[in-house]
């Protein structure tokens, strides 16, 4: 008997994104992939981290013979509480993230609670080896170099490159066609023009397979 096939090390969803058998994601639900997207081995995505949206629904009883009528007391109203979960992170088309990177939903303290926002990322993102990303929002064509730190709640623009090692500042809005380098992490550069195409990420989607 012929022996069986060993599986590959990326799984292929529907809408063609290669996931690694070795990767660490958590809260699959609260997850949004594009399409097209590459997450590779010991990457970590905490879609467990998200905010909850609680709503109460308050339903009034049919009355019946109250106290009055000589019947027993009235029926109190039905209230329902129903929990709903958000978004914890949206990933666009044509994404790269590579071995140990982090996407973590930004967090802050706000009425004396500690709650998560989304993270949302555009198409035609890299995230290098290492990196930590706790943006706000990461625009189209962005390139995270490895071991940087994209702060939480920062704003990164269409058309960024964001240097090796960078760490940006919680709340930092990275202008587009800007470079971006240093720690703290300040704009160095901007991109010449046509550099941006070179962040287009359909050919290293393409050299992916098992």
């Amino acid at each position: 008997m012929a022996p069986k096939a060993g599986k590959g090390e990326y799984i292929e969803t529907d809408t063609g994104n290669k996931v690694s058998r070795r990767a660490h994601i958590l809260g699959t639900p609260n997850i949004i992939l594009g399409g097209k997207t590459v997450i590779q081995a010991d990457c970590t995505i905490r879609g467990d981290l998200h905010r909850t949206t609680t709503t109460t629904t308050t339903t009034a009883t049919a009355a019946g013979p109250g106290p009055a009528d000589g019947g027993g007391p009235a029926a109190a109203p039905t209230t329902t509480t129903t929990t709903t979960p958000s978004v914890a992170v949206s990933i666009g088309r044509y994404c790269f993230l590579s071995p140990h990177s982090v996407l973590r939903p930004p967090s802050k303290l706000y009425r004396g609670q500690w709650g998560y926002y989304p993270l949302k990322m555009g198409d035609h993102v890299l995230v290098g080896e290492g990196a930590v990303v706790e943006a706000a929002s990461i625009g189209n064509y962005v390139e995270i170099g490895p071991g940087a730190v994209v702060g939480r709640f920062a704003i990164v623009k269409d058309a960024v490159r964001i240097l090796p090692g960078a760490v940006l500042p919680p709340g930092m809005v990275v202008p587009a066609f800007s470079v971006v380098a240093g720690r703290p992490a300040r704009v160095v550069a901007e991109l010449a023009e046509g550099e941006w195409e070179g962040l287009d990420l359909r050919e290293r989607y393409r050299t992916v397979s098992n």
